[in-house]
């Protein structure tokens, strides 16, 4: 092990509390202002929170969730997609996006990605909805903060009726020719689960509209379909983003650009550092700003590279081992692309994490690429 490598202490792949650990007054005090308030549900800091991640984003309506797989689940039913419909996404993902999917009682149709993004590919989408009746909607997946080719999924699905919703649960501030994501289609997800760039202390989600008949539908849905207190217009549920989170990430949010610039500074860094190394490297697609929730590399030693790494020290963590068509609870029962899904089935063997989190100090993202080095 290199001297720098052994000066530094265990570096974890994410620190979610690294956030809280330098600004603990601010959050003492965020938890103590709704202690008082006296009001703990859809209340002044919800209602704040959303207002402002409007202002941020240049969203038109928001509506604050309970986590980020009822965002996705809600925004999917405010469409009208139900039972016996099917819905077009990634295999590559976390299972939270499937598991809304059949939340609401429709069916997963899986799609290839593309082999630089790591997001939803649009020639494959494009074979699935051509092979596939009865697809009502595409979720389109901003994964490890690269924002998906929204423009050219809209082209192949909006002629033909299908709904694209975005999920951005981990590209919180990502943009595409200048748009953030969640802007560029009719219904969008957040999350706010701890490790995300935009985290809460717990768990938390958003939906997002331009349509001001959807979001009154989405605040409907989050709240037993009421209108009006205690009388259920339509079967709603209850998730609701509660007023503790909300004041959190009302610390949180004005804080997210700079958590996001230093996460570019430091991938600038493992590209240089990295480069020449054997690793394949994130590739960012022309007019995208990642925000670089994770920086995954790929290597066909992958397992071997982890083990070394965690004998040095660096911690790593592998998003996602089983691509979703491959776990158990689907594996008897998914429907795909017709032209397979052979870069998503290669890529879960390759893939790796190295630590990703604002807080890394300048001798820590060293001692990984030391470390990195040192081991291939």
């Amino acid at each position: 092990m290199s001297k720098l490598a052994s000066s530094v202490r265990s570096i974890p792949q994410m620190r979610p509390g690294a956030f809280f650990e330098s600004h603990k007054s601010e959050t003492a005090a965020a938890i103590q202002r709704v202690i008082e308030s006296g009001w703990y549900i859809l209340g002044e800091e919800v209602q704040s929170f959303e207002r402002e991640f409007c202002t941020h984003f240049h969203f038109a309506h928001a509506a604050g969730v309970a986590n980020g797989t009822d965002a996705i689940a809600i925004a999917l039913r405010s469409l009208g997609v139900g039972s016996g419909d099917r819905v077009a996404t990634v295999s590559h993902t976390a299972t939270a996006t499937v598991a809304a999917i059949e939340m609401v009682g429709a069916r997963p149709v899986f799609v290839e990605i593309d082999p630089k993004s790591y997001t939803i590919s649009p020639a494959s989408l494009a074979r699935t909805l051509e092979a596939f009746d009865s697809i009502k909607a595409v979720i389109a997946v901003h994964l490890f903060g690269h924002p998906a080719d929204i423009p050219a999924i809209a082209e192949i699905a909006q002629p033909l009726g299908v709904h694209v919703i975005e999920d951005c649960a981990q590209a919180h501030g990502a943009m595409l020719h200048g748009q953030f994501v969640g802007s560029m289609s009719n219904i969008s997800a957040f999350s706010f689960y701890p490790t995300k760039n935009l985290g809460a202390l717990g768990d938390g989600g958003m939906v997002v509209t331009s349509d001001n008949a959807l979001v009154k539908r989405v605040r409907m849905l989050r709240e037993y379909g009421w209108d009006r207190r205690y009388v259920s217009e339509f079967a709603g549920v209850n998730s609701r983003l509660d007023e503790l989170q909300a004041a959190i990430l009302r610390i949180r949010l004005p804080r997210l650009d700079a958590g996001n610039g230093r996460r570019a500074e430091i991938a600038a860094q493992y590209d240089q550092g990295l480069a020449e190394t054997g690793l394949t490297l994130p590739e960012v697609m022309e007019g995208a700003t990642h925000v670089y929730h994770q920086y995954v590399v790929r290597h066909p030693n992958r397992n071997r590279l982890r083990e070394q790494l965690q004998r040095r020290g660096v911690g790593t963590n592998i998003h996602y081992p089983v691509p979703v068509h491959r776990q158990p609870a689907f594996a008897s029962r998914c429907e795909m692309d017709p032209g397979g899904l052979k870069v998503t089935e290669s890529y879960a063997n390759e893939i790796l994490s190295l630590p990703m989190y604002p807080e890394l100090s300048q001798d820590e993202v060293d001692a990984v690429i030391c470390a990195v080095r040192e081991s291939l």
